[in-house]
């Protein structure tokens, strides 16, 4: 007899309640294998890849792509014993629920791949980091402080043909990294189709029937006029879900619950760009993106070890303030899919090199959106750099479960004092948010000139 089993919508991450389904990968029909990807869904804060725990053959799909599903809602079935009785059942026909132990264990391997540090680097001109609130800012500043980061080199591997990935006229394509590694191998031009998933992301199926010679649907440009858009009112109404929708309740929560305070330093980096160039060009630091955010996190470090209330927290229900003995630095990202605060573990028992290869390895997957809810989650302390888009400083609020933010402005060319006369100097703005009732005046101005004496000269860091 066939044997039918339900597979429901797993919590990916603590206190997950739901989640939005972007596509499939399987059909009714089809054969699946053990942990073979299945799905793909977005929850609060990443796009995970979900694979089944059975082995067996696809009967029905529950849901469609676009559709909100709470966690333990059954979304697929599937007959995981296709060798039985040759008594077929409809594909539609309502399954027998197997029990809940059974069928909500945790599942074999999923969420995204595991981070490696060789990855294909690839274009993406909507992605950018740094800000919090300014959601698409850029993270890490070159030598113009309004550069967005670099790409690492591309490894030598076999010759294959090229997608392009410049945008067209505006346009660029919405797909998943998979996808467009499959595109490439396949040779199939991503501007030339039009997905069919919610919002217009290009599944694999459309690039295999491109490849197969399919004619193509036309490209779906921007326009004013698509989904929502009412002509009358020339107005156009969004669904708050997913990744908006999870930054704004975690923003209202922190706005009207921590009383923020938020003070200003501006400060004469001019030696801390000095030392960058010179590191740049030594044997140690050969081949490592080296940015202005390294040189802050290291400052955030050290300094939190001298004021540690910057890096505790209110904890309400126990009425107790929580100090940490390490610090999981975030920085705050913008990615295609709404904004993302990834960790940087232990960032204070790293070195100034450690900390950079960490930037450019948390940079690199959430380009990808491979940025999965783990990596975001337990944070300390979280900066966000508003200064790759020219913007001097900022009010940004407070993540929650942390007790402060710093904001890096813009490294600008600026008349200063120096010696009684004026002279150019490399200057840049510092604004530090923090919850009054873990941190007083002293402790938070305290904390920010640390900051910036750090960052103003950073031989001061070998007298911590």
């Amino acid at each position: 007899m066939p044997e039918y089993k339900q597979f429901p919508l797993s919590d990916t991450a603590e206190g997950l309640t739901e989640a939005d389904i972007l596509a499939w990968h399987v059909k009714p029909g089809d054969t699946v294998t053990v942990n073979q990807i299945v799905v793909e869904i977005e929850t609060a804060k990443a796009a995970v890849e979900l694979p089944i725990p059975w082995a067996g053959v696809v009967t029905e799909l529950h849901v469609e792509p676009g559709q909100t599903v709470e966690v333990g809602t059954p979304i697929l079935t599937m007959d995981v014993d296709p060798g039985g009785a040759a008594a077929p059942a409809p594909v539609t026909a309502a399954a027998p629920e197997a029990p809940a132990e059974e069928e909500m264990k945790p599942l074999v391997g999923y969420g995204s791949k595991a981070v490696v540090t060789k990855r294909r680097a690839r274009k993406h001109p909507n992605v950018a980091l740094g800000a919090s609130d300014a959601p698409n800012a850029t993270l890490g500043a070159s030598n113009a402080p309004n550069a967005t980061l670099g790409r690492k080199p591309q490894p030598t591997a076999a010759p294959a043909p090229v997608v392009a990935e410049k945008p067209r006229g505006g346009y660029v394509p919405l797909a998943k990294p998979p996808v467009r590694k499959l595109a490439k191998d396949l040779g199939v031009d991503l501007h030339a189709l039009s997905g069919t998933a919610d919002g217009g992301v290009i599944t694999r199926d459309d690039v295999a029937r491109a490849a197969n010679g399919s004619a193509p649907a036309p490209v779906a440009q921007p326009s004013t006029v698509d989904a929502g858009y009412d002509p009358g009112t020339r107005e156009r109404r969004v669904p708050i879900k997913g990744v908006r929708k999870a930054t704004a309740n975690a923003m209202v929560q922190s706005a009207f619950t921590a009383p923020h305070v938020t003070e200003f330093l501006t400060v004469d980096v001019t030696p801390m760009m000095e030392l960058r160039e010179k590191l740049k060009k030594s044997r140690e630091f050969a081949g490592t993106k080296l940015t202005p955010l390294a040189f802050a996190a290291k400052a955030v470090c050290l300094a939190a070890k001298r004021t540690p209330d910057v890096n505790a927290v209110w904890d309400e229900a126990a009425q107790e303030i929580v100090y940490k003995d390490y610090v999981h630095l975030g920085i705050a990202a913008a990615t295609p899919r709404g904004l993302v605060v990834p960790k940087i573990r232990d960032a204070d028992s790293m070195s100034l090199k450690e900390l950079a290869v960490a930037l450019t390895e948390l940079t690199d997957v959430a380009r990808e959106g491979k940025t999965t809810p783990a990596a975001m989650a337990n944070g300390t302390f979280t900066i966000t750099n508003v200064g790759v888009f020219g913007v001097d400083t900022g009010t940004p609020i407070i993540n929650p479960g942390e007790s402060a933010i710093l904001a890096v402005g813009a490294i600008r060319d600026t008349p200063w004092v120096v010696g009684g006369e004026i002279v150019v100097r490399k200057v840049m703005q510092l604004s530090l948010s923090f919850d009054h009732r873990v941190i007083d005046g002293q402790q938070g101005s305290e904390f920010l000139a640390d900051v910036g004496a750090l960052l103003a000269d950073p031989a001061v860091a070998i007298t911590y």
